[in-house]
């Protein structure tokens, strides 16, 4: 019994004395700022997480932007130049000037995101690789903010629905010549029958096929614009939500340190 009362016992751990240590030299205003200074480190890095995550999140934006550009705009430059327009029916002049301006707008729309995109990525990509987290300041993304944004909404929002309307404009003029009779063919005079000749009824199945494309793309365009609105809604809601929970912790981190600061002056 004796004998084990007389072991000695162990020193403690380095990092226990240490710490036993401070704890025993450190009053309340040390401890106060060496919690203030813990604080402000672990905002520092917190800082860099969310710097870091917007610079991947405007790479990710630029990389889809200029995919889009190139896959859509090349769809449009090639719908242009295999369309066969029919040389002897008579196209409405506002259907061929629609179609013009659609696919000069589409095709400018999402060159421009190209350009962009083609331009800042580069920068953007040579910071990324760098494994160093202060080097996330060297990267133009949060200067170039607004022109990211741009690309963005020009190659999804606005260029995919002049895309949809390329569409239609290219169905009615693909179809609309497609039995259309004789009475818009070579300027819009035909043949006349003679006395006694019955005309067959005309089917005119062209103009119904261009407008069944007309009528199904439609409420793809509209359902297109209300996702797109309740996307956007929904991300600012959610960012929302973000910076108040990012509040709220700042605010009880700050009661925190309040009630520690009464505690000294009281003490």
């Amino acid at each position: 019994m004796s004998s084990e009362l007389n072991v000695p016992m162990g020193s403690p751990a380095p990092a226990v004395s240490e710490r036993a240590a401070d704890s025993e030299g450190m009053d309340y205003r040390d401890w106060v700022r060496r919690s203030y200074l813990e604080l402000v480190s672990s905002n520092h890095h917190s800082a860099q997480a969310l710097s870091w995550r917007k610079l991947y999140l405007s790479r990710a934006k630029l990389k889809a932007s200029s995919r889009t550009s190139a896959l859509l705009s090349g769809f449009a430059m090639v719908a242009m130049v295999e369309v066969q327009l029919e040389v002897k029916y008579n196209y409405p002049h506002v259907l061929l000037i629609a179609f013009s301006v659609c696919t000069t707008v589409l095709v400018a729309v999402h060159l421009f995101a190209l350009l962009i995109s083609t331009c800042i990525l580069p920068n953007v990509e040579a910071v990324s690789n760098i494994h160093n987290l202060n080097s996330v300041s060297e990267s133009p993304h949060e200067r170039m903010h607004h022109y990211i944004e741009l690309a963005w909404g020009f190659s999804t929002a606005l260029g995919i629905l002049l895309f949809l309307a390329e569409v239609v404009l290219l169905c009615w003029m693909k179809f609309l010549p497609v039995d259309s009779g004789g009475d818009r063919r070579a300027g819009g005079v035909g043949p006349t029958p003679g006395p006694g000749v019955s005309t067959p009824p005309r089917q005119n199945s062209g103009f119904q096929a261009a407008l069944a494309s007309t009528i199904i793309m439609v409420p793809v365009g509209v359902i297109f614009i209300l996702f797109t609105i309740h996307f956007y809604r929904s991300l600012v809601r959610h960012k929302t939500e973000r910076h108040h929970q990012e509040i709220e912790e700042l605010h009880k981190i700050k009661v925190q340190l309040d009630g520690h600061e009464r505690g000294l002056l009281t003490v």
